[in-house]
């Protein structure tokens, strides 16, 4: 579930992937990994490093644990408008792209497949779907740099205490 909202001339963007019913172990840690290269990329957004510092983080925490990381589909910068430069992929290399300052905004969103990186999108002009036909996983937290760190303007907190999940 991936949501956006407008609230006095700015945007916030979020994302949360829910588990329906029982589901197998591998689709469990696929969530918990994805979930988790989300705050590893969270880690990196300190002023002076750079984009490419954020995408490694969670393109090296994903593919260590054998997974697939969508190329297609990016973070992004977040103020008066939705997506604003720049853009957040959740791939690429250390010391890459633009230099991360104080008082930037982005929406961290990783997209991570049980298989393979690909995803195909359906006639219907929107739904994204796994070339695969495999799993995938998203979380997305908003990111506001301030005194030089990253600071979490979104939250789980509601959600998992609605399904009861522990923080």
């Amino acid at each position: 579930m991936d949501c956006g909202v407008k609230k006095n001339g700015f945007y916030g963007d979020h994302a949360y992937s829910f588990a329906v019913g029982i589901i197998k172990p591998e689709l469990e840690k696929l969530l918990q990994v994805t979930k988790e290269s989300l705050y590893k990329g969270i880690e990196q957004c300190i002023a002076g490093n750079r984009i490419g510092d954020i995408s490694y983080a969670i393109q090296q925490h994903a593919e260590k644990n054998g997974y697939g990381v969508v190329r297609e589909l990016v973070g992004h910068g977040l103020g008066k408008s939705l997506h604003e430069d720049p853009e957040v992929p959740n791939y690429g290399k250390r010391g890459d792209g633009p230099k991360i300052k104080d008082g930037m905004v982005f929406a961290i969103e990783p997209m991570i497949n049980l298989g393979k990186k690909n995803v195909k999108q359906l006639n219907d002009g929107w739904t994204i779907v796994t070339a695969d036909g495999l799993p995938s996983a998203h979380f997305e937290h908003d990111v506001a740099i301030v005194d030089g760190k990253p600071d979490i303007l979104s939250t789980y907190a509601y959600v998992e205490e609605a399904l009861k999940l522990k923080l």
